[in-house]
């Protein structure tokens, strides 16, 4: 696979003329990352879909959290491989190694989460996002006394939620479509 592959199975060319805002948001990936992530330019055909896109990743991903910019991008890895979302195992294990400086984490997070050498608040957090995922009509309030038990706040709760509540969304859209990752995720942070 080459970034020539299509992003998606679908046919939808981006929109002839993308917003400023947007041509900025892109130009700032490119500076920032050295591309445009495919996600981006798979919602490119509307600018509307796109700009709601960004602003919820945004929002979830780097807002001010109780949760740290790692604790959010192992959320989506373990949401990612619970769905086998082909794009956001490739795009948020690469985030994982990235943030972490750890490329066994990444990987292990992508395998089986339950492998990967973690403290008791983070495990308390992907237990939570796991049964989100798979489950989620049967939590109920013990699950989230877990979380607080091991030092998360209601607040914190709801990120958590809403993090993996995303993620999933976004595993069943990329893996509607077939989105394909860029080619640069699989050997970044290794």
């Amino acid at each position: 696979m080459t970034d020539e592959t299509p992003i998606t199975a679908l046919d939808l060319p981006a929109a002839a003329d993308l917003p400023p805002e947007i041509e900025a948001y892109f130009d700032k990936c490119r500076e920032k990352l050295g591309m445009i992530p495919n996600v981006l330019s798979a919602y490119a055909f509307d600018p509307a879909k796109l700009s709601a896109f960004m602003a919820m990743h945004d929002d979830l991903m780097r807002a001010p959290s109780g949760l740290t910019k790692l604790e959010r991008e192992m959320i989506a890895v373990v949401v990612s491989s619970i769905n086998r979302c082909f794009y956001c195992l490739t795009a948020h294990g690469a985030a994982v190694r990235q943030i972490s400086g750890d490329p066994v984490l990444g990987e292990t997070l992508v395998m089986n989460w339950r492998a990967a050498p973690l403290h008791a608040r983070q495990r308390a957090m992907l237990a939570f996002t796991e049964k989100v995922t798979t489950q989620s009509a049967a939590i109920e309030e013990s699950d989230r006394q877990a979380l607080r038990d091991s030092g998360f706040t209601d607040r914190d709760i709801w990120d958590i939620a809403s993090v993996a509540g995303f993620f999933n969304m976004t595993n069943r859209i990329a893996s509607a479509v077939d989105m394909r990752p860029n080619d640069d995720y699989h050997a970044q942070a290794r």
